[in-house]
């Protein structure tokens, strides 16, 4: 039986410069209250952070001097996280329907967008057709168009497919 190496080329994360881990002479000093002190001593810095309480953390890692903010780094980072979160999320939603849906149905459908469309999303309805329902194309372009004119208010048209029976909408606001 052979003997296993260590792996050291293993990657570890990255440790983010904060307090003693910041290897900076200077830093563009900035404080919890926003407040810009311009360049000083890294070891200045740290003393006021710790007077407040609070964390020293490079925030921006300049060419010249890094920006460092005194803030509480434990909600740092999650904002950081809540942020990457909120980047993540799909912004387009997708409504399908069939030409013969029913009016509640529809209705429904309509308040949904309309909730989506006022928190910032794109919509896009698509008609599917099956077997005869191929035959009246026409029906499923007048839904699609009774929709745009339904959410004219809170949306107007980025896209209008009449082949492929979709329409995407966008916020108007």
């Amino acid at each position: 039986m052979t003997r296993r190496r260590f792996d050291n080329r293993r990657v570890r994360p990255e440790q983010p410069n904060i307090n003693d881990r910041i290897r900076e002479p200077q830093v563009l000093l900035i404080d919890h209250e926003n407040t810009n002190h311009g360049v000083i001593d890294t070891r200045d810095a740290l003393r006021r952070a710790e007077e407040a309480g609070l964390d020293l953390v490079i925030v921006s890692g300049g060419k010249d001097t890094p920006v460092a903010k005194i803030l509480d780094y434990g909600k740092y980072q999650y904002q950081q996280k809540k942020r990457q979160k909120q980047s993540a999320k799909p912004s387009l939603k997708e409504v399908k329907l069939r030409p013969n849906v029913d009016e509640f149905d529809y209705g429904i459908r309509i308040e949904r967008a309309t909730q989506w469309l006022d928190k910032g999303n794109h919509v896009k309805f698509q008609i599917r057709l099956r077997g005869r329902e191929h035959q009246h194309r026409d029906r499923a372009r007048e839904l699609l168009e009774r929709i745009v004119e339904d959410l004219k208010q809170v949306a107007k048209v980025q896209s209008f497919d009449q082949k492929s029976l979709i329409v995407q909408l966008v916020p108007s606001s």
